[in-house]
């Protein structure tokens, strides 16, 4: 629970500096209106509204804009402290801060979108290159399989998961090698449902041949993305290849 109040604390703060910020700057500014061109203002608005935007998330970004034209609008043009504008080029000005502002937000979603993938891209790997590793150091492959195990857990947030050796048993929603989700023969919407509530089985194979299958118990609520799903797929097979190595025969030298 407490992640979830962590984000809503961190938007309501960002939403404040939303506000707060253009109304701040604008009283900073007031004592000069007459003096500073309002170009060079509005320009200082934007800078109050990127701040925002990468801080914050879009909406926060975008509140920014609105309220950075508004002050712009009401403290800087003609008449003053009213909703209206009587110079053409203050009306473009406004605008153009409208408009930038909006689109900086939007930019600056995108770049923090995009880091956050990396960073997630950079962890992926991480587990993958981990199982690898280990897979070549250690001569138990069934240390392999716990790593794995405790790795689906973390990976996909699940409540559980166990391996079961052998020969598959009953029919339950099965985890296939594209990501995809299968309840007998019918797909499973899973980038918008989740994991179904019953366990789910993800299939190990080594050297084309079925060994095992890890049983996943899935986290109510948790929406694991598909990238998630492929990662959980791969480091399935690692556990798959040791598993397959341990019982292939040696070659006389």
């Amino acid at each position: 629970m407490r992640p979830i109040s962590g984000r809503f604390d961190h938007r309501q703060l960002a939403l404040l500096a939303a506000v707060a910020g253009p109304l701040a700057l604008s009283a900073v500014l007031l004592p000069f209106r007459g003096t500073m061109a309002n170009t060079n203002v509005a320009l200082l608005l934007v800078v109050i509204v990127v701040a925002v935007a990468a801080l914050g998330r879009r909406s926060a970004g975008a509140v920014a804009a609105v309220v950075a034209a508004l002050c712009f609008d009401f403290f800087f043009t003609r008449p003053y402290e009213q909703f209206a504008i009587s110079k053409s080029a203050d009306l473009t000005t406004a605008i153009l801060l409208l408009v930038v502002g909006l689109a900086v937000s939007q930019l600056a979603a995108r770049a923090r979108r995009f880091r956050i993938l990396a960073i997630t891209d950079a962890g992926y790997l991480a587990r993958i290159r981990d199982t690898a590793v280990l897979s070549r150091s250690t001569n138990s492959a069934l240390t392999v399989v716990d790593q794995v195990r405790d790795q689906l857990v973390e990976l996909l947030q699940l409540r559980g998961c166990r391996f079961e050796y052998g020969s598959l048993l009953g029919h339950p929603p099965r985890l296939e090698h594209d990501g995809s989700v299968m309840i007998g023969h019918h797909p499973w919407d899973a980038d918008r449902l989740g994991l179904p509530a019953e366990d789910v089985e993800l299939r190990m194979f080594g050297n084309g041949k079925y060994i095992g299958r890890f049983m996943l118990e899935p986290t109510p609520g948790v929406v694991p993305t598909r990238q998630a799903r492929l990662v959980a797929v791969t480091l399935a097979d690692q556990a798959g290849a040791a598993l397959d190595s341990l019982h292939r025969p040696v070659k006389a030298a």
